[in-house]
């Protein structure tokens, strides 16, 4: 059973004409981890909302014409059913869209409308539009997609619907690698750390790695280390909120040196703890760390 001293359910139900963006809509959802379920039997949501049930995070359902049930007067009295329960914080999202610029879209998607019946694309959206304007009374938010390209209701929906920190939405990984072995492909960001003095040709030094306390306070007694790793930190303070509200849900900063196990090692971890410090919470990987060991071990098969 739900403890009646828990947070309401956030509940939002989205709806709107054919071709206005639905299924983007609920496809962005779903990326900033709510649980969405689309064209779900209307008769059956009430059963749905109300069942025990512990998961408690965010729930989306979308339903349109093509659903089956769809009564638009059976979907308001729901929604007023709904909205009173103390364990539902219901929402109604409605999507709208120009009559020109939905006949646009689907002959250019050559896809029939639901509603056209064999008749002209344009009559379908017009009973469709009719059948809905319930709805669309109803709505509390309501978006005109008209002159928005995909990307545009994306970035409306994560505007409206995101986790107050943009932080949350994307997962970020810090990674160590070694220029000698390759870059690595994927990374988003990549910086050289090279111009730092290398504790490889310092006695005791080579045999270690970033993550030992003697190698950390060599780099850091490099005088360009203190300003370089400031400015690369207020770089990503600034552009990783800005990737999470374009919607990038993964973002990786690798950091390179020659070998990939002291100075891009030791850098990854104090930026893991500088980011962590500003509400981040990022991964760490080092590909080379072990890179000695499998060397050695390839030597002796030889």
């Amino acid at each position: 059973m739900t403890d009646p001293a828990s947070p309401p359910r956030p509940l939002l139900l989205v709806t709107g004409l054919a071709g206005a963006g639905k299924s983007t809509a609920l496809a962005v959802l779903e990326d900033l981890g709510w649980e969405t379920i689309d064209n779900f039997p209307v008769r059956l949501l009430k059963r749905l909302v109300t069942m025990p049930d512990d998961a408690r995070g965010p729930l989306a359902i979308g339903f349109d014409s093509r659903t089956r049930g769809f009564v638009p007067a059976d979907i308001i009295a729901l929604v007023k059913d709904l909205s009173q329960r103390p364990d539902v914080a219901l929402s109604f999202l409605f999507l709208d869209c120009a009559g020109h610029e939905l006949e646009r879209r689907f002959n250019e998607t050559r896809r029939r409308h639901p509603m056209a019946d064999g008749r002209p694309v344009q009559e379908g959206i017009a009973a469709e539009r009719e059948l809905l304007e319930p709805l669309r009374r109803w709505a509390e938010l309501m978006i005109d997609t008209t002159a928005m390209t995909s990307n545009d209701l994306q970035g409306k929906i994560r505007e409206l619907f995101a986790p107050a920190d943009p932080a949350a939405a994307t997962t970020l990984t810090l990674s160590s690698f070694g220029f000698a072995r390759g870059m690595p492909p994927l990374a988003d960001l990549v910086f050289d750390m090279r111009f730092l003095d290398n504790p490889h040709w310092v006695p005791g030094l080579k045999e270690q790695t970033g993550q030992d306390a003697a190698v950390g306070e060599h780099i850091e007694r490099d005088p360009a280390f203190a300003e370089s790793f400031a400015r690369i930190r207020d770089l990503l303070l600034l552009l990783l909120p800005r990737y999470a509200a374009q919607g990038k849900p993964y973002v990786h900063v690798a950091f390179g040196c020659t070998g990939g196990r002291h100075r891009s090692v030791y850098t990854a971890e104090s930026m893991a703890k500088a980011l962590r410090a500003a509400g981040f919470s990022p991964t760490v990987r080092h590909r080379n760390l072990a890179s000695r060991a499998t060397d050695a071990i390839e030597r002796d098969r030889r």
